[in-house]
């Protein structure tokens, strides 16, 4: 994984936190955005623990620039204080996979970099309520071509793209709609594969934008 933060004893001490484990090697570090994008490139590391605001390059238009690539295998975890919604909700539009405080123990920045790294949004509840507060009081245009993927979604995972949308997870989904959660995990992942979506976090941002579901729903 590689490092970017502007803050060299932020670096020092995330690395030191996660090469005490085995599974999690840091091979790069970027004292600011630009320097984030060039060393992914170079590295191409299954993740990148981001801050947002660095010089030269924020961290938001990085994550846009490294994620902006055909088939890109990268995933971005930002690092954030929760500060300012408007960075949470860029942050989510720019293809971030999910959301860190700096001020998080060692165990949950250990399995959130686990988390992300196998492929699944980090993508708490209270990140998904600002996400519908943003579109709440600030409302975004939807697209008004209807995305032609959306056909060849099912009924059942129309649905269950509306109820990710909503902040609901997988145990969730399940007890809803009185199925299996493995049946729901099945029903997600075709979901994102059909629509060309890295994640959960996309799911929430494309269901909003096209109209699929409105806040207070």
């Amino acid at each position: 994984m590689l490092l970017a933060d502007d803050q060299m004893l932020v670096r020092t001490g995330f690395q030191l936190i996660l090469e005490s484990v085995p599974d999690i090697t840091v091979v790069a570090h970027a004292e600011d955005g630009q320097q984030a994008v060039n060393a992914t490139r170079v590295h191409r590391p299954d993740v990148v623990l981001m801050d947002i605001q660095m010089p030269n390059l924020d961290g938001l238009e990085a994550t846009r620039q490294i994620l902006d690539q055909p088939d890109p295998t990268t995933r971005v975890l930002m690092l954030t204080t929760f500060e300012h919604d408007d960075y949470v909700f860029q942050a989510l539009q720019a293809g971030a996979s999910g959301f860190l405080l700096k001020s998080a123990p060692s165990d949950q920045l250990i399995n959130a970099v686990r988390v992300v790294a196998g492929g699944e949004a980090l993508l708490s509840p209270s990140v998904t309520r600002r996400v519908i507060a943003e579109f709440a009081h600030h409302p975004h245009p939807t697209t008004a071509t209807r995305p032609p993927t959306l056909d060849t979604l099912t009924t059942r995972e129309l649905e269950v793209l509306k109820l990710i949308a909503r902040g609901l997870s997988n145990a969730e989904i399940a007890t809803h709609l009185v199925v299996g959660e493995a049946t729901v995990k099945t029903h997600v992942g075709r979901v994102l594969t059909k629509l060309g979506l890295r994640d959960r976090v996309q799911a929430v941002v494309f269901s909003y934008e096209h109209g699929l579901i409105k806040p207070g729903q």
